[in-house]
This record gives structure tokens, sequence and C-alpha cells, in this order.
């Protein structure tokens, strides 16, 4: 599913899912840079993301794909 990463004027990760109008604060990440690894939404959802270089800037919109659905 497409996604939208952003960060907020707090600094505070959060995903935008287009198809379910929904944004929800990121608030778990496996990798510290992000890429490559699952990050889990306040919603408890769990997103694999694709691999980036740690220095992709943001907003982005990106394909995910929700884990243990």
């Amino acid at each position: 599913m497409k996604i939208m990463i952003r960060r907020n004027e707090n600094g505070i990760l959060s995903a935008y899912v287009p198809k379910k109008d929904l944004e929800e604060n990121i608030v778990e990440q496996e990798n510290p840079d992000m890429w490559g690894g699952t990050v889990t939404l306040a919603n408890g959802w769990v997103l694999a993301l694709p691999e980036m270089a740690a220095d992709t800037r943001l907003p982005i919109t990106v394909e995910a794909r929700r884990v243990g659905e």
C-alpha cells in the first residue's frame, strides 16, 4: 500500500494511508534510520518499509507492506 511519511513541526514522525484516510504517529521503529525495517503506528499496525538511504528527505510517499494482517 502507498503511504506518505512526514515529520510534523514537533519532530514527530507520522504515516498517512490515503486509501484508508488514516493518519497515525509512528511510535516504534525497528531500525534507527527507519528504512528497510518495520515501523509501528499508534493504532497497532506494523508496516514494512523499503530500503532507502538514511538521509532520504521527508515528506515522501513509499510502497509499504502491512505485517501480520
